[in-house]
């Protein structure tokens, strides 16, 4: 339930946490802006491209990833004092925004160069912090799988896909003057053992790790094949000994050197929290989560009955949730069903959101999608697959499910907690149409500049609009639809509960987990992804749901009573889109001098 990984990190960052789908890319060459976008954006576009270019040589993947094509065959550099040659590159970029800042005089163009500069600088932060706690471990076979994928879409050209053949041929060092990425990755962990304060990656990530070796190197040779890339087998074949090489010298080298305790530095998880957009002290997310969870788990216990009448669940107590739910999820829709029946729930909510005017919808059509084993195992939960942000080319966000956790031990244990009838209403609502879908269409499609699309991202910003998107469909939604979106939001509440607590040491990964299955009911493997998120995927990133959602949620409340009759939902909605992904106070300052004068400015 959240948008592919896209955080802007060091290059060694992105690497250990597999992000090769990220937003952050490198226009060195700049796409032109839609023909819709005002001059000022194309000239905020000129600024972004500054850091875009200090970023290229260390993550061009990423600059692939998000639409430019020059990019396509190049890999990352994970090569001698990585760390500190890309430090250096970051700080010139941010001299050149400096003085570009000393000399603009547009308020809009202002504020992107803070939102670059503010980049820049959290992104320096946490290479630096991530250096002086963390060994560099990465985790090759999930980073290639993830890079390929990006690169092997159908929506791609051709011309691009093939460009996959030269990538991997650098991750494997065939090309002249490449190294594998394997040893590269090798070579910065190992110049790192015995340097004292270094701590080694959570035990239960490398295990999981090696776990899905198997599935990363069948999943790109599925995708080599899907795509039919010629004479890729050489390649393909390299690439399969370096990553079991690799899998070998982790267990002997890097298992010894994890830790069991999966609590970082009190330094990295307070920057974790503010990279993902959190600007509150975690015992303060905590109290408000802990008010949320109740409320949400009462009003779930006070539909439970009208769900149970309605569906006439025999045997049931409908005073019970816990029964209800189980009872909904007992009529599972089998796998070669689930797409047709998630894409005709989709079709009847655009229907529904047109009809209350919730915001506009585009004309074409959504893409929704199960999940591979490989994308299971490098995301194990839905998500949405943003489209390419720079010089998009018609292609547009996928709406990704998967039916089960492939990392659970070696076991594949299947999900009951999407493939009911249930629960497509709020998880479409979420990664498809009012939320994640349209967001990142809303951005390709109106021309938002690239500060505000590519670098005020986070968790916040993006999470906080896919749950306001639920809630603003839950009236329109049939009884048990809304039972389930409860259960999400009570999740979300439990989220920013849990994650805080477990890393600062204030309740057991055993603990959470039996809230997570005997309260907030989800299924065994679904905890399972919840919890790995919480330790050692990504700590910090799980409030951001609840937090986004409720800053949102109050900007509303403030408009509404600003505007009073004067209120439109359509075009606050509208409005909320065209701003990107502004931070939440920057989007309520666009909200009380740009919004809220206008509206009142009707005749």
């Amino acid at each position: 339930m959240s948008v592919s990984p896209k955080l802007r990190q060091s290059v060694f960052a992105l690497a250990l946490a597999a992000a090769f789908s990220p937003i952050v890319s490198i226009p060195a060459i700049a796409a032109p802006a839609p023909a819709a976008s005002a001059a000022w954006v194309e000239a905020s576009n000129r600024n972004a491209a500054i850091v875009l270019e200090a970023q290229a040589t260390f993550s061009p993947e990423n600059a692939s990833d998000t639409g430019l094509s020059q990019y396509d065959g190049l890999a990352a550099d994970l090569g001698p004092d990585i760390v500190e040659r890309q430090i250096a590159a970051l700080r010139q970029a941010r001299a050149k925004l400096q003085q570009q800042l000393e000399l603009e005089r547009d308020e809009r163009i202002r504020q992107d160069l803070e939102i670059l500069i503010g980049a820049v600088d959290q992104e320096i932060a946490g290479a630096q912090i991530d250096a002086r706690y963390s060994l560099p471990w990465v985790d090759v076979p999930q980073m290639v799988f993830g890079s390929m994928q990006s690169l092997l879409q159908e929506q791609r050209p051709a011309a691009r896909r093939a460009k996959a053949l030269e990538r991997l041929q650098r991750y494997t060092g065939q090309l002249k003057g490449s190294t594998p990425v394997t040893e590269q990755a090798k070579a910065r962990l190992t110049e790192k053992i015995g340097q004292p304060g270094l701590a080694g990656p959570v035990r239960g990530q490398v295990e999981q790790s090696l776990e899905n070796v198997p599935t990363y190197i069948a999943g790109i040779r599925k995708l080599f094949a899907d795509m039919q890339i010629a004479g890729a087998e050489a390649a393909l074949a390299a690439m399969e000994k370096q990553l079991h090489d690799y899998a070998a010298w982790e267990r002997e080298v890097v298992l010894p050197l994890s830790r069991t305790d999966f609590r970082m530095a009190p330094e990295q998880y307070a920057f974790r929290l503010k990279q993902v957009g959190i600007d509150i002290e975690p015992r303060t997310l905590v109290e408000r989560a802990e008010v949320a969870y109740l409320e949400t788990r009462s009003a779930m216990q006070a539909l439970a009955p009208v769900v149970a009448a309605k569906l006439s669940l025999k045997g049931i107590d409908g005073s019970d949730y816990r029964q209800v739910l189980r009872a909904l999820k007992s009529t599972a829709i089998a796998n070669d069903k689930l797409e047709a029946h998630y894409k005709g729930v989709n079709t009847e909510l655009e229907k529904r959101i047109r009809q209350q005017g919730v915001v506009d919808l585009p004309a074409r059509a959504m893409t929704m999608r199960l999940a591979s084993p490989a994308e299971s195992a490098a995301q194990p939960a839905p998500h949405m697959r943003p489209p390419p942000l720079i010089g998009n080319t018609g292609e547009h966000g996928q709406f990704v499910l998967p039916v089960g956790n492939p990392a659970a031990s070696g076991k594949g244990e299947a999900y009951d907690d999407f493939n009911f009838a249930g629960a497509a209403w709020t998880l479409s609502a979420h990664e498809g149409r009012p939320g994640h879908e349209l967001q990142f269409s809303a951005m390709v499609e109106r021309g938002v500049s690239q500060a505000r699309s590519l670098y005020a991202f986070n968790s916040v910003n993006v999470e906080g609009w896919a749950l306001y998107a639920e809630a603003e469909m839950i009236p329109h939604e049939p009884a048990e639809g809304q039972f389930i979106a409860l259960q999400f939001r009570m999740l979300r509440a439990a989220r920013a509960m849990l994650d805080p607590m477990l890393n600062l040491g204030q309740v057991t990964r055993e603990e959470a987990g039996r809230i997570l299955t005997d309260e907030v009911m989800l299924s065994k493997p679904m905890a399972r992804q919840e919890l790995d998120r919480y330790t050692f995927n990504a700590p910090g990133q799980a409030g951001s749901y609840f937090y986004g959602y409720t800053r949102i949620l109050q900007l509303r409340a403030e408009t509404e009573l600003a505007l009073g009759a004067k209120f439109d939902r359509l075009a606050f909605n509208n409005f909320l889109l065209g701003q990107g992904l502004l931070p939440p106070d920057l989007l309520a300052k666009a909200v009380r001098e740009q919004f809220i004068p206008a509206q009142k400015a009707r005749g």
